[in-house]
């Protein structure tokens, strides 16, 4: 038997029967306080003893893993790792698992979901009909549109798919662009340049590690189109606030759809309140059938890493 630390808060708050095959395996499972991202003091207090865990977007760093006496893998319920020191895990022969694709309908389909509400007013209509008042922002049509997508793994492919589907053109920008991906004439690989100034819409779908610079900052912005829409149901580290709030007041970036922050809740600021901003509280993967999918994988992933580590 082994002790199993459990932490996404989908599952510390409402849980998954996914778990129970931990459980019937043997394991006990260890729990952080339910719906709340654990910080850095409270998994050091809960890591010892610990052989696997299943891991959330929680920031798992040398510091907690220096208190891991006994951990042997770490079961990501999605697919980022950027949240985890990977070199201390490395140095500490701790495995690093993820489940790749399981959580990808779900940020595909809110991407769609936030692009439309933008390119519509909704949450500025629904605000302002609510507040007593009867404002109408004038809306724009999907069909013809340019749809940038960076990064085209499982999501990206997924959101191109959707684009396509609404009559779109899309333009794509990958580190390591898929040779084999052609899903119809209306989408072609381009660089980021030609993406950035071309697109109606960019959203990004791409990984971020920690401390490098943002991808999307000042002169990137400075390429988009005037009127453009941004979306990033990825990382907060990709886009540079400051930058990115200047060009909404002054009213070259029509509007930026948020799933994702550097910290998590963010803190309350003006780009955040910003009328022309849709911020979500990271909810891309929090469907019931992404958390299932994903847990199921991560999971699957951490009984058998376990197993062979016997």
């Amino acid at each position: 038997m082994a002790r199993i630390l459990v932490t996404p808060r989908s599952l510390t708050k409402g849980g998954d029967p996914s778990l129970d095959l931990l459980k019937k395996a043997g394991h006990q499972l260890v729990f952080c306080t339910p719906g709340k991202s654990p910080d850095e003091q409270e998994l050091r207090g809960l890591v010892p003893g610990c052989a696997g865990w299943l891991a959330g977007v929680e920031k798992i760093t040398d510091v907690v893993l220096a208190a891991a006496d006994c951990l042997k893998v770490i079961s990501r319920n999605g697919t980022g790792v950027d949240s985890i020191d990977l070199a201390a895990c490395e140095r500490r022969g701790i495995s690093v698992l993820r489940a790749e694709g399981a959580n990808a309908r779900g940020v595909a389909e809110l991407t769609i979901a936030l692009m439309l509400s933008l390119l519509r007013s909704v949450s500025y209509g629904d605000a302002r009909l609510k507040a007593g008042g009867w404002e109408r922002r004038q809306g724009t049509e999907l069909e013809g549109r340019t749809l940038g997508v960076i990064g085209t793994g499982r999501i990206g492919k997924l959101v191109t798919k959707f684009a396509l589907g609404m009559d779109m053109r899309v333009l794509g920008h990958d580190a390591f662009p898929d040779a084999c991906y052609a899903p119809s004439p209306e989408f072609r690989y381009v660089t980021l340049e030609e993406l950035l100034a071309s697109s109606d819409i960019v959203t990004l779908h791409c990984p971020h590690t920690p401390g490098q610079r943002p991808l999307i900052d000042g002169p990137a912005l400075a390429r988009m189109k005037k009127g453009a829409v941004l979306i990033n149901t990825a990382r907060g580290g990709l886009v540079e606030d400051a930058a990115l709030l200047a060009v909404l007041q002054d009213g070259r970036l029509a509007g930026y759809g948020v799933d994702a922050y550097e910290k998590e809740p963010p803190d309350p600021s003006p780009l955040l309140s910003h009328d022309r901003v849709i911020a979500t509280p990271h909810v891309g993967a929090f469907t019931a059938e992404s958390v299932s999918r994903a847990t199921r994988v991560a999971v699957d992933n951490l009984l058998n890493a376990l197993s062979s580590a016997k």
